[in-house]
């Protein structure tokens, strides 16, 4: 008997920054060609949460762990309907995952819903480099091998400052959320309240998780667009809104920045990532590129109100700016690696918000005492 040998045939694929550095390893995921701006994770867990989270939208994203997909794909641990990322870059791929609640590979995942990936590259290397220079424009391919082509390409990306990214992920209509915690892991985190609050939630590029907790705490939740007018938030009658997280530059959103300026005289108001920036915004306040943002789910914040440290879930490229902030807001958290504003809150109405991910998804639930607040504040 003659055994038949089976040759995998293994594709090339590159990687290349504006700054002229290419890297060359093995495609997985889609064969295409997409481009964005590089970015990194320092997660050890929780790569599907970070594919799925629409606040990468437009960002190549590179996982700082070495090992990545060992315990795949399911459908419960989604942050949104299907990967946001414009590519996806890993040291070692595991394309056999081992877990019960599995149901795909990264690597069928990512072809089905057509993103590429690199992996076998030296991550080190390119992390450092974006540490040292900054997030960068770049390409990814598996078609295009022509290094000169492909630093070209990456030079000609759109840049995300000034880049409104909200409008590419925000949902087309209004909808009612009903989903809580009911995972053995995290359905323990609340307790159930009565009587319910109504919640108004704007969606500039919403993680679900965060819907989860507002539900768990004992908000029933509208979702509505992010490009919604405060005359459509207030017909609703809620008794508090939620800004939630999102995509790009919070400059270029004036008309959800004019929306939470007439909001906050008139109701509660929690904000989220994005939703804080905006928050500073409306304010007074202004913004900043930082140079390589915050990912990861280890990032240490002081809570100046309580002197406590709280270990955060963090994915964000801008900040508010401390010193802009108006004599009517206090600074409540702040980033102990680099000083940034980490949460913010008015000193007389009820509205506030941070920089981090208090929902976690992945990450840790240091910071969960926040949707209780929220509660509390809408009485």
């Amino acid at each position: 008997m003659v055994e038949e040998k089976i040759t995998e045939v293994i594709d090339i694929a590159k990687l290349a920054l504006e700054d002229g550095t290419v890297y060359t390893g093995t495609a997985f995921g889609a064969r295409t060609t997409t481009a964005g701006e590089a970015v990194f994770n320092t997660s050890m867990a929780g790569y599907q949460e970070v594919l799925t989270d629409p606040s990468y939208t437009g960002q190549i994203v590179c996982m700082t762990y070495p090992h990545i997909g060992n315990y795949g794909i399911n459908d419960a641990d989604r942050e949104s309907g299907h990967p946001r990322v414009e590519g996806f870059v890993v040291r070692s791929l595991s394309r056999t995952p081992s877990n019960y609640r599995s149901t795909q590979s990264i690597n069928d995942y990512l072809v089905a819903t057509g993103v590429p990936g690199i992996e076998g590259i030296d991550t080190r290397s390119l992390v450092r480099r974006l540490r040292v220079r900054g997030a960068m424009r770049a390409v990814i391919s598996t078609e295009i091998l022509d290094d000169s082509e492909l630093i070209r390409r990456a030079r000609a990306a759109r840049d995300m400052s000034g880049l409104d990214l909200v409008r590419e992920v925000v949902p087309s209509q209004s909808s009612q959320w009903r989903e809580g915690l009911d995972a053995p892991l995290t359905a323990h985190i609340f307790k159930p309240v009565l009587p319910r609050k109504r919640v108004v939630a704007l969606d500039y590029g919403l993680k679900w998780n965060i819907l989860r907790c507002l539900t768990a705490v004992g908000c029933d939740v509208t979702v509505v667009p992010g490009t919604a007018t405060a005359a459509d938030v207030l017909s609703l009658e809620p008794d508090g809104v939620f800004l939630s997280n999102g995509p790009g530059d919070p400059e270029p959103l004036d008309y959800a920045v004019e929306t939470i300026r007439e909001l906050i005289d008139r109701k509660p108001v929690f904000g989220i990532c994005l939703g804080l920036q905006l928050l500073g915004l409306a304010f007074g306040a202004k913004t900043f590129k930082l140079k390589f943002g915050h990912r990861g789910v280890n990032q240490p914040v002081l809570n100046k109100r309580t002197g406590r440290v709280e270990i955060t879930s963090q994915n964000h490229g801008f900040a508010v700016d401390a010193d802009t902030l108006p004599g009517n807001v206090e600074l409540t958290h702040v980033n102990l690696n680099d000083g940034t504003l980490e949460g913010l809150r008015h000193r007389t109405k009820p509205v506030f918000g941070v920089q981090y991910h208090p929902e976690s998804s992945a990450g840790p639930h240091d910071s969960t005492y926040l949707f209780e607040e929220f509660r509390q504040v809408m009485g």
